[in-house]
């Protein structure tokens, strides 16, 4: 059964670790994920971007698959399933498919607007029992055509998002989407601790997750961040290992041309992926 995500970030924060989001493309993925969650004993989070909705025919087709495997797989752990950087219209499709968490972009809105859909869309999940996500300062990169430079956001502006009584902020610290160039300048730690000291006892949300150091990975948990976003790494290792399926060869013999098969090694290899950031998280055995 889907759950919303608040419960988990409240208790990711109390123990000073993460819970990782990690964006799904297909049934693959998903199962692969979740299989990894269990093994683990770890809480996850399942991210659908607007782009991967509509890849997979739609919201609602996103949802009953979700449903269907978590309970086919025998899926114990908590599982939220989470619209990532939506915008207004795509939360009230993802709420009326059966998503148990969203979260509403409105980091491009001048900030009158942003609050005010940002309250409504509390409002609306909070009485179905969802969890939601809001974002101050654009993230770095692209996402579905929105495009940040890696703005920090403003820790006055996250107070006032805050207090609309989101269940989970992210706060831009100067993560990017996507992969990292050569001269990124590294996370803005100044920026979140003056944004957890403004917004109190509230989970933040590290998106961009692919391609931080280690080391600032657990430095920002430490000072707060209760949920990383994980996706364009399981991209690049899912692609590597396909590639190397097919460079030797592997999809001529027998039947190797099989999906199943095709797609197995890219499978394992987002099962590995998972494990190792459920790991570094420090999520394992905390469902």
């Amino acid at each position: 059964m889907l759950v919303s995500a608040k419960d988990m970030m409240q208790k990711a924060m109390k123990g000073k670790y993460a819970v990782g989001q990690f964006n799904i493309n297909n049934l693959e993925w998903t199962k692969a994920i979740l299989n990894t969650a269990q093994k683990l004993n770890s809480p996850v989070i399942l991210g659908v971007s607007g782009g991967a909705g509509k890849y997979m025919t739609g919201f609602k087709v996103v949802a009953d698959m979700v449903k269907a495997m978590d309970e086919s797989l025998g899926i114990t752990v908590p599982v939220a399933l989470h619209l990532d950087h939506g915008t207004y219209d795509q939360c009230y499709d993802c709420i009326k498919a059966g998503f148990s968490s969203i979260m509403f972009d409105g980091s491009h809105f001048p900030i009158e607007e942003n609050l005010a859909k940002t309250s409504e869309l509390v409002s609306v999940s909070h009485k179905l029992g969802l969890s939601i996500e809001a974002e101050v300062g654009a993230i770095g990169g692209e996402e579905d055509g929105i495009i940040g430079k890696g703005e920090c956001a403003d820790p006055q502006e996250c107070k006032t998002i805050a207090d609309l009584g989101v269940d989970i902020l992210a706060a831009g610290i100067g993560n990017i989407h996507g992969v990292y160039p050569d001269n990124w300048e590294g996370l803005s730690f100044e920026t979140l601790e003056a944004v957890k000291t403004t917004v109190g006892d509230m989970p933040l949300v590290l998106h961009g997750g692919t391609g931080i150091p280690d080391d600032q990975i657990t430095k920002a948990i430490s000072l707060g961040v209760a949920k990383i976003n994980v996706n364009t790494e399981c991209q690049l290792v899912f692609a590597e290992a396909t590639r190397k399926y097919i460079k030797e060869g592997k999809d001529q013999k027998g039947k190797g041309f099989d999906p199943r098969k095709l797609l197995l090694p890219g499978y394992e290899a987002i099962m590995a992926k998972v494990e190792e950031k459920m790991t570094l998280f420090g999520s394992v055995n905390k469902a």
